[in-house]
């Protein structure tokens, strides 16, 4: 029997930025957020740079990339601005995600069924720069065919749906939501697309979705900085890939 594939653990350390944002100046620091969570485990660094600025800023980028000796993962909106940015700095990978000004947080998945051809064209210039593009959408069908026919080459699943329906206990809800969420990992490995999953996702959750063994890399943010004020951050990620790893296994 072979060994499960050991799945990959993304910090985003936009809510760092966001502290620091709410005062002003240079504390705390994204980059040193960063340089914790990979000395504690982590795999790669997530950030999204929004078009409105809200937290990281263009600055933050191009300190991560300059100082991380792992992966930069930038979350970006298909526009003809950050995809410019990501051509200039080339993080290692760049996730498509939708965004609009008036949201908290990215509120579900990207409709790439609907966007082919804006799509296509950023992924193109994406990849022409070396740069693995990934698209952030929700469980169903369509959507992955739809990442097929754009070229990408990763998808991340968007997990928040699942987290809520647990939340608020329907657990109708979260298990149809779960099942959800295996057909579309199964579907999207079969097709050839490495698969990805976040959003909302806790101890608990990220380990039960840490047992899909098509999924080889999770990305949690809001969840271990928010944990970080109790525990600090290295204890908040050493536990988070403790839980990865036992769901894994």
């Amino acid at each position: 029997m072979s060994s499960p594939v050991p799945i990959r653990l993304g910090v985003n350390v936009d809510h760092v930025a966001t502290v620091r944002n709410a005062r002003g100046g240079r504390h705390p620091d994204p980059v040193k957020a960063a340089e914790i969570a990979i000395a504690a485990g982590a795999d790669g660094i997530t950030a999204h740079l929004r078009e409105d600025r809200r937290h990281i800023v263009d600055d933050d980028i191009a300190r991560l990339k300059a100082h991380l000796k792992k992966p930069l993962n930038l979350e970006m909106a298909a526009t003809a601005e950050m995809v410019g940015i990501a051509c200039k700095l080339r993080p290692h990978a760049a996730c498509i995600v939708p965004e609009r000004r008036e949201e908290r947080t990215t509120e579900g998945g990207l409709d790439a069924a609907g966007q082919c051809e804006v799509l296509r064209a950023a992924v193109s210039e994406l990849a022409g720069a070396g740069i693995r593009v990934s698209l952030f959408i929700a469980a169903e069908a369509a959507q992955i065919e739809a990442a097929i026919a754009i070229r990408a080459s990763v998808i991340e699943i968007h997990t928040g749906a699942w987290c809520d329906a647990l939340a608020t206990g329907n657990a109708a809800a979260a298990a149809a939501e779960f099942e959800r969420i295996r057909r579309a990992a199964a579907q999207a490995k079969n097709a050839g697309l490495e698969v990805h999953a976040g959003h909302g996702l806790d101890y608990v959750t990220a380990k039960r979705i840490a047992e899909l063994g098509e999924i080889v890399e999770l990305n949690i943010g809001h969840f271990l900085i928010g944990e970080a004020i109790f525990d600090g951050l290295e204890a908040a990620v050493r536990t988070m890939r403790a839980a990865i790893d036992r769901g894994r296994t």
